[in-house]
C-alpha cells in the first residue's frame, strides 16, 4: 500500500509539473524588482521652501507611480541638501515616494 501511494503523489507531482509547463509558466530570471520600470520624473515648480525643516511646496504634474493628479502641495525631501540654492518660482523636475506615509521627493532637478 505504502509504494502505491508514493507512485500516486510522484505522478500527481509530475502531471502539475506538465500543466505548468504547458501553460508556459516558469520561474522569472530576474526578480520582479529588477524589471520594475524607472519612476517618472515630473514637472514642478517652486512655490515655498523650508529648508531647516527639509519642506518644498510645489506645484506639479500627475504623478503616477503615487496615483496623484496635478495640484499644488508640500513635500518632505528625502535629504534636505536637495534644498541648496532653490528659490522660489524655480523650475524642477522631480521624483516623489511614499515614505512613512508621507510624500516625499527623492529626486530633484533644477530645469534651466
Amino acid at each position: 500500500m505504502m509504494k502505491v501511494h508514493h507512485i500516486l503523489i510522484a505522478a500527481i507531482l509530475e502531471a502539475a509539473a506538465a500543466q505548468a509547463s504547458a501553460q508556459g509558466m516558469s520561474m522569472p530570471a530576474k526578480p520582479a524588482a529588477a524589471s520594475a520600470p524607472a519612476m517618472p520624473l515630473v514637472d514642478g515648480e517652486v512655490r515655498k521652501l523650508d529648508p531647516a525643516a527639509g519642506l518644498v511646496v510645489l506645484q506639479h504634474g500627475d504623478i503616477p507611480n503615487l496615483a496623484m493628479p496635478g495640484t499644488t502641495m508640500g513635500f518632505d525631501v528625502a535629504d534636505k541638501k536637495m534644498l541648496n540654492g532653490l528659490k522660489v518660482g524655480d523650475k524642477v523636475r522631480f521624483q516623489a515616494e511614499m515614505i512613512k506615509g508621507k510624500a516625499t521627493v527623492t529626486e530633484l532637478k533644477t530645469v534651466k
